[in-house]
């Protein structure tokens, strides 16, 4: 019996050979119930057999404040711009610590996927969209610790929160492209070279330090401003501080330089994604 292919109807078409900037979107958004079980999968098992459980959210943040209120602060002396040295290190880690988790775990999204990739078919870009917005939830968690802090120093005086707090969820979007555009070409390019898994870890603690999260950008460095001033998170880190503490100042410069920076990379990162997900399960 033969059967008229004309009347037949697919729910879902998969093709081998696509253009590059077709990213399935649509497809993405017809398996947004397996995003969501994604970013549940991976809050309950990071922390399912710890004794102390999400309290590891909270405990992360204090102890890197109270280092580098010790260190940076009291013994090393660095000008913050006036601003409480609490506030001023607990900004710049929960902040820092959310762009962080998104490129590392996207950085090997290809690598510790292989197995599921290989086996049944779903839009790649699922994975790190996921690890994306379970960080998400990280970040709310350990900004809420950030948010008491801040209104018990508002009472006190020691902090002057300003309107530039408004753009607080364009920030947020923008760490996460961020982290996700870097991820996705890292995880791209780990496909052939596994040694940048190892480059990526070391590259982040190094990166850190060329982000003014221990110093505001107005701090005159002899060497290397020009790096800080065009790194794509300074911008976002310093207008985040800003408009919560109301220490130092906006610079515009810096964070439209950030807002360009990031969608630059976030296209490149998917475009790239893009091209290596069809065939990168012969090379893992």
């Amino acid at each position: 019996m033969e059967v008229n292919s004309a009347n037949e109807h697919w729910d879902l078409e998969i093709r081998s050979n696509d253009n590059l900037f077709n990213l399935h979107l649509k497809d993405v958004w017809h398996y947004r119930d397996l995003l969501w079980l994604m970013v549940r999968r991976d809050f309950v098992s990071f922390y399912k057999q710890t004794v102390l459980g999400p309290l590891w959210f909270f405990i992360q943040p204090i102890f890197t404040t109270i280092i580098f209120t010790i260190i940076f602060s009291r013994v090393a002396k660095i000008d913050i711009d006036g601003a409480t040295p609490v506030l001023f290190y607990m900004a710049g880690t929960v902040a820092w610590n959310y762009f962080s988790d998104c490129l590392n775990k996207t950085s090997t999204v290809f690598r510790d996927n292989a197995s599921i990739f290989g086996k049944v078919y779903f839009p790649r870009l699922i994975m790190p969209l996921s690890i994306v917005c379970s960080n998400l939830v990280k970040f709310g968690v350990q900004f809420l610790l950030f948010i008491v802090l801040l209104v018990y120093f508002c009472f006190t005086g020691q902090a002057h929160p300003n309107w530039y707090i408004l753009l607080f969820p364009v920030i947020i979007v923008l760490m996460a492209l961020l982290g996700l555009g870097l991820g996705l070409i890292i995880t791209a390019m780990t496909t052939k070279y596994r040694d940048l898994a190892f480059v990526v870890s070391f590259g982040m603690q190094l990166m850190m330090y060329a982000t003014p999260i221990i110093y505001p950008l107005s701090t005159p460095l002899k060497r290397g401003h020009s790096i800080i001033v065009y790194n794509p998170m300074s911008g976002l880190i310093e207008t985040f501080r800003y408009g919560f503490i109301g220490t130092g100042q906006f610079y515009s410069f810096a964070f439209f330089y950030s807002v360009v920076a990031c969608f630059v990379v976030l296209v490149l990162g998917l475009v790239v994604f893009n091209k290596v997900e069809k065939d990168f399960v012969d090379t893992v």
